[in-house]
């Protein structure tokens, strides 16, 4: 067997909690706590008067993020079949746009004992295509989670064996501000099951109400 698919089978059979990356064996760390560090970072980030792109009235009303807890059960392996031929698919955008993106192939995945599907994407005509775009919604989508869906980005591999972790989905950028374009994830992309892990929309209270 070739040394990069075994590994990589390695990494599918294991926890493969912190992700694999071709011919490079699963990082030993307290995934809680690289998980915990990269949500700091990100508000820090959001937070950034100077980049940040939520409005500077409403940091405090999307400041510090909301997460569902890390939960290992929602890291799974999954196989990318790979599409015949490059498909166009144009989806619509918040701002009522249309962006074209390829569909480079289908994740095939099993979450809590259903065997799921999502198609993996990367925006026609970028010169980029190292990482797969994958939108999509579920059925927390409008209560826990913003209604129009939320995202993973996933490092391209050359084996087709991926590690999809639920806990790194996040909301788009016009979730915290309409002027941000972001498509809306194809009907091919609603799971028929609750995915609680990832990004959440914050509860409201009467101090970020």
């Amino acid at each position: 067997m070739r040394r990069d698919i075994a590994l990589a089978l390695v990494c599918l059979a294991g926890l493969a909690a912190a992700g694999c990356r071709d011919g490079a064996a699963p990082p030993k760390t307290d995934y809680a706590g690289e998980v915990a560090a990269a949500r700091a970072a990100k508000d820090a980030a959001l937070g950034d008067p100077s980049d940040s792109p939520i409005q500077a009235e409403r940091r405090s009303e999307f400041l510090p993020l909301a997460y569902f807890p890390p939960d290992a059960a929602y890291i799974v392996p999954a196989s990318l079949k790979p599409a015949t031929a490059r498909e166009v698919v144009r989806m619509p955008t918040s701002t009522g746009e249309t962006r074209n993106m390829d569909r480079v192939g289908t994740l095939e995945f099993t979450l809590k004992g259903q065997l799921l599907s999502l198609g993996a994407f990367v925006e026609s005509g970028s010169a980029d295509v190292s990482r797969l775009f994958v939108p999509f919604t579920d059925l927390t989508s409008g209560t826990e989670t913003y209604a129009a869906g939320r995202y993973l980005d996933l490092d391209r591999t050359r084996t087709g064996l991926y590690v999809i972790d639920f806990n790194r989905a996040y909301h788009p950028y016009c979730y915290y501000n309409p002027q941000y374009d972001c498509p809306y994830p194809p009907p091919e992309n609603r799971l028929p099951v609750p995915v609680r892990a990832g990004e959440r929309v914050r509860e409201r209270t009467p101090a970020n109400r």
